[in-house]
């Protein structure tokens, strides 16, 4: 299963990159919570926005609950500020 991961705002300094792909092998059920997971081993500094993040799937808001699908992309965004 492959996905595309995009960082948002001050994220995107976090994780070092606009966007990323990550290549999952397990054949299972893969939930967004689990995606996290690898991604802030990968890159530990995103695990301080964690209480904080929204998360999208194809550009629909979704919780961390939501099963990912192959060639989706999940958007990872900070929290959104008015001004």
């Amino acid at each position: 299963m492959k996905l595309n991961i995009l960082f948002f705002s001050t994220l995107r300094g976090v994780a070092g990159c606009d966007e990323m792909s990550l290549t999952l092998t397990d054949s299972s059920v893969i939930r967004v919570a689990e995606v996290l997971d690898l991604l802030y081993a990968k890159t530990p500094g995103l695990k301080e926005w964690d209480s904080q993040v929204l998360l999208a799937l194809d550009q629909a808001y979704v919780d961390r609950d939501a099963e990912v699908n192959d060639g989706q992309e999940l958007a990872i965004m900070p929290p959104v500020q008015g001004g």
